[in-house]
C-alpha cells in the first residue's frame, strides 16, 4: 500500500468544469486528498492559463456535452465516483442529460454537489450574477466600507470562496459522512447567498440585539473604532491594529507612547475620531520595519499589513510552510493541517488530457 495522500485519500470526485468557486472546490477536495477527474470542455485552457495553479491535483478528461456518446461516456465515469460537483446554473445539468435524476440514476450513493450564487430555486436562481452581487443582496457589501463613503468589494473572497467553495466543500463532505450510515447518497444546494450569510451570522445576530448599526463604518469591526483600523507608516506601507480587548489596547498605547489619561476611553463612541487622529500622526513618525520590531512579542494585536509579494516572505508563513512552490508556481500550502493522514504536495495541473475510457479502469 503507497503512502497516504490525506484525509480523503480514496474518494473519487468528479469535477464538471465551471469556473470561480467550482474549481476552487475541486483543489480544496484534490488537495485533501480525493482523487478529482476534471471534465471539461474540447478546447479548454484552463490548465495552461493564468489560473493553472488551481487546477492543481487533478487529472483532466475532454467531454463535448453536445455528443450524446461523450455524455454516456461521462456518465459511465460517474457510476465509478463517490461525488460530483458542479457549477452551472440552475437546469444547464439536466439538459446536458447529467442531472440528479440522471446521475443518481446511474450511482445511488454518489454525492451530487451543486454550486451556484442564488441557489437552485428562488425568483433570482435562474439570473445571472458574480460574487459582487451575492454579498450585496445579503448585506454584506453594505457593511463594508467607511463611514460616509461607498461599499467596498473585497475582491471576490467572501462570496464566490468563503460563501462558495468553502461551504460546497462542507457539504459534500457532510453528505459522505451521512453515506457512511445511510448507505444513500444525496444532492448538495450550495449557494453563495446561503453562505455568505451564515459567514455574518455574528454580525446579523448583533444588528438583531441592536448593537450594530446600518451605517458602515460606524461599528466595532468595521473601522468605527480607531483600535481596528490600518495606519500609514513613514514609508508609506501601512500597519493592522486590532486592539479590541483591555490589556492589549494598554500595551498598544504603551508602545506608541500615549498616556491613556489624555486621550478618550477606548469605547467611547463619541473620542474615536481623536484616538483616530492621534494613532494617524504617531504610526506616520516611524517605518514599517521599524513599527514591527517595536511590537515584537509585544500582544497589543499589531501587525504589518503584508502586500501579495510580501506575504510569501514573512517570517511566520515560511515557518509554517504554508506557500510551496509547484512547478515554478508559489502558491498556498493545502489547508488545513491534519497530524495523521497529512495532505501531500500537491501535483501540477497536468500537461496533457487523459483519456476518459482510461480513469478508473
Amino acid at each position: 500500500m503507497g503512502a497516504v495522500r490525506g484525509p480523503l485519500d480514496g474518494i473519487r470526485v468528479v469535477e464538471l468544469a465551471s469556473i470561480g468557486p467550482g474549481p476552487h472546490a475541486g483543489m480544496m477536495l484534490a488537495d485533501l486528498g480525493a482523487e478529482v477527474v476534471r471534465v471539461q470542455r474540447p478546447g479548454d485552457r484552463a490548465g495552461i492559463g493564468p489560473m493553472r495553479a488551481q487546477m492543481r491535483g487533478r487529472t483532466f478528461v475532454a467531454a463535448d456535452f453536445k455528443d450524446p456518446a461523450a455524455v454516456a461516456e461521462v456518465l459511465a465515469l460517474i457510476e465509478k465516483a463517490d461525488v460530483l460537483i458542479e457549477g452551472f446554473r440552475p437546469g444547464v445539468a439536466e439538459r446536458l442529460g447529467l442531472g440528479p435524476d440522471e446521475v443518481l440514476a446511474r450511482n445511488p450513493r454518489i454525492v451530487y454537489g451543486r454550486m451556484t450564487g442564488w441557489g437552485q430555486r428562488g425568483p433570482r436562481s435562474d439570473r445571472a450574477g458574480h460574487d459582487i452581487n451575492y454579498i450585496g443582496l445579503t448585506g454584506a457589501l453594505h457593511g463594508i466600507g467607511r463611514k460616509g463613503e461607498r461599499p467596498v468589494p473585497p475582491i471576490n473572497l467572501l462570496g464566490d470562496y468563503g460563501g462558495g467553495s468553502v461551504f460546497l466543500v462542507l457539504g459534500v463532505l457532510s453528505a459522505l459522512l451521512e453515506r457512511q450510515r445511510s448507505g444513500q447518497g444525496q444532492v448538495v444546494d450550495a449557494a453563495m447567498v446561503d453562505g455568505v450569510l451564515t459567514l455574518a451570522h455574528s454580525i446579523i445576530s448583533l444588528h438583531q440585539g441592536g448593537v450594530w448599526s446600518d451605517e458602515r463604518g460606524s461599528n466595532l469591526l468595521d473601522t468605527g473604532m480607531a483600535w481596528y483600523d490600518t495606519y500609514a507608516t513613514a514609508d508609506g506601507r501601512y500597519m493592522a491594529v486590532g486592539a479590541f480587548e483591555p490589556q492589549f489596547y494598554a500595551e498598544l498605547l504603551r508602545v506608541l507612547e500615549l498616556d491613556p489619561e489624555s486621550l478618550p476611553q477606548q469605547m467611547d463612541p463619541a473620542g474615536q475620531e481623536v484616538l483616530r487622529k492621534v494613532f494617524t500622526d504617531k504610526f506616520a513618525t516611524r517605518t514599517q520595519d521599524r513599527w514591527c520590531e517595536l511590537f515584537d512579542d509585544v500582544d497589543a494585536c499589531v501587525t504589518p499589513v503584508r502586500s501579495w509579494s510580501e506575504a510569501a516572505r514573512d517570517e511566520h508563513l515560511r515557518a509554517r510552510g504554508s506557500m510551496v512552490d509547484i512547478d515554478g508556481i508559489r502558491q498556498p500550502a493545502p489547508a488545513p493541517r491534519f497530524s495523521r493522514t497529512p495532505a501531500a504536495v500537491p501535483e501540477p495541473a497536468p500537461a496533457e488530457l487523459t483519456p476518459i475510457t482510461e480513469i478508473w479502469k
